[in-house]
């Protein structure tokens, strides 16, 4: 069973050597759109032989040198077709993250025309990165060179899916690797398209090869399949340390994960735009439900400006339109799945269990239409043990901590087991830098509003504690994919 419209027309099925096949896999899973509830269409669950037959289409397609071995020129001019196709088919895939997985059709945030950007970033990457050549004596000539890893295992989740694809595909292709993606099982779609849409832009088959499925089959196998190269997550923490887990097991690749968080938003009272850091506040907190990584869900305000934060929170808040992900005005859609919504309520229900104040919302919305609603949600005076204070909930719930000076907040932003990103508003110099220099992650400084792209896709992070291991964007996350050759020559 499928749903009408573009949706219906993509197969979601493993895609291996630029052909789509059936699964090996007799099991089945039901993809739900969270908007209304329905069914959209019956998937094969996936299995380890799904598995092994991409891994060895990509296996052959790097070792005959089909795509590592092409010129840098042509390289590039494959991936910026490729970077077309997506800008042209970007209202496509859009549409199919948004049936599957709740993203609103108005969020540009991280959607598809943001992926084509990425693309194009890489594309322009690929004669970018350097070797080294050392100091030598005068009988060597010893030099260092960036090589692909080999057979890349990419598994993205579900709250971006195109873009999440293409932040591990594009400097995985410029690197010269060859790729297995593992999309999940609830947005699978925009995969598929981004595979064929590389094809049509020149990439050779078995370059890039998707398999569908759920996590404990098609994941775990990727994880333990000795002919992986390296493995690129993004996801949860728990997961996370599978990945690791997996890598021990098998062949030790290589593995790069980038997981959880419980960021901080951090507001001074030392003349910063209050309006400017509420709007920022409850932007990030409504943009996808709250169902991004990087989401500031944790306010730590300063006791004197506490009540007034709130209040102009919510009066953000108060401004949503609710409802399906496709209607073009919507502004905050459902969370992406039925657990994910249970997952989100269960939180909700322990702030109360253990002593925060509920502020705002905290109920779930348009039961009627079988979609899955919830409010966007405020605690205050919250413990700071809370199970809302230290574990990320992937959802639009924001907890309100007070702190008394500088010391105290940097003490809190420090208190969980995550590390990456957090947010400080200051209009301070000094305190901006004494804040960036004491936080256990990366740090954004607003002293005013953002205005602009910055850095762009230039810009590379890597998370700290349990947010994760490696180097993610930019030109030091390409360098991630590649591995150091070096090459010492004695000569007479």
């Amino acid at each position: 069973m499928t749903h009408g419209g573009k949706y219906a027309e993509v197969k979601i099925a493993p895609l291996i050597d630029g052909i789509s096949s059936d699964s090996e896999s007799e099991k089945v899973l039901d993809v739900i759109n969270p908007s209304t509830g329905q069914l959209l269409q019956t998937i094969s669950a996936g299995s380890d032989g799904d598995v092994d037959r991409a891994i060895s289409s990509a296996r052959r397609a790097f070792d005959d040198e089909r795509w590592m071995s092409v010129i840098p020129s042509l390289r590039k001019k494959v991936l910026h077709r490729f970077a077309e196709k997506v800008a042209q088919h970007a209202q496509t895939l859009d549409e199919l993250d948004a049936v599957e997985m709740g993203k609103p059709i108005s969020l540009c945030f991280a959607g598809a025309s943001s992926a084509a950007e990425v693309v194009r970033f890489y594309a322009e990457a690929v004669d970018k990165v350097m070797g080294d050549v050392y100091c030598s004596d005068k009988s060597s000539f010893v030099a260092q060179q960036r090589v692909p890893r080999g057979v890349v295992g990419a598994i993205v989740p579900w709250n971006f899916p195109t873009f999440n694809a293409v932040l591990k595909v594009s400097p995985a292709l410029a690197a010269g690797n060859c790729i297995v993606l593992k999309p999940s099982e609830l947005s699978s779609a925009s995969a598929i398209v981004l595979a064929r849409l590389a094809m049509d832009a020149g990439l050779p088959p078995g370059v890039f090869n998707v398999v569908p499925g759920r996590g404990e089959t098609v994941g775990r196998a990727l994880g333990l399949h000795d002919d992986v190269d390296m493995l690129a997550f993004t996801g949860s923490t728990v997961v996370g340390k599978k990945m690791l887990q997996y890598s021990a097991q098998s062949n030790m690749k290589v593995v790069a994960v980038e997981c959880g968080g419980k960021s901080p938003q951090i507001v001074f009272p030392d003349g910063v735009d209050l309006d400017a850091a509420s709007a920022g506040i409850a932007n990030l907190l409504l943009t996808n439900q709250g169902q991004i990584c990087s989401v500031g869900s944790r306010l730590l305000v300063h006791r004197s400006i506490q009540s007034e934060m709130i209040d102009r929170i919510c009066t953000h808040l108060r401004t949503i339109v609710v409802g399906d992900a496709l209607n073009p005005s919507t502004t905050f859609g459902p969370l992406a799945s039925s657990p994910q919504l249970a997952r989100v309520m269960d939180y909700i229900e322990s702030g109360d269990a253990d002593g925060a104040q509920l502020a705002f919302g905290g109920k779930r919305v348009l039961s009627e239409s079988g979609g899955y609603f919830v409010e966007p949600t405020i605690f205050t005076d919250v413990p700071l043990n809370a199970r809302i204070a230290q574990e990320e909930i992937f959802g639009p719930v924001l907890s309100v901590i007070p702190f008394g000076d500088e010391a105290d907040a940097i003490k809190i932003a420090n208190s969980t087991v995550f590390g990456l990103v957090a947010y400080v508003w200051t209009a301070d110099l000094s305190r901006g830098m004494r804040m960036a220099k004491n936080l256990r992650s990366s740090v954004v400084i607003n002293s005013c509003a953002p205005i602009g792209e910055g850095a762009g896709y230039a810009f590379s992070a890597e998370p700290n504690r349990q947010s994760g291991i490696g180097t993610e964007s930019g030109l030091a996350g390409m360098e991630s994919y590649m591995r150091r050759h070096l090459i010492w020559f004695n000569h007479a």
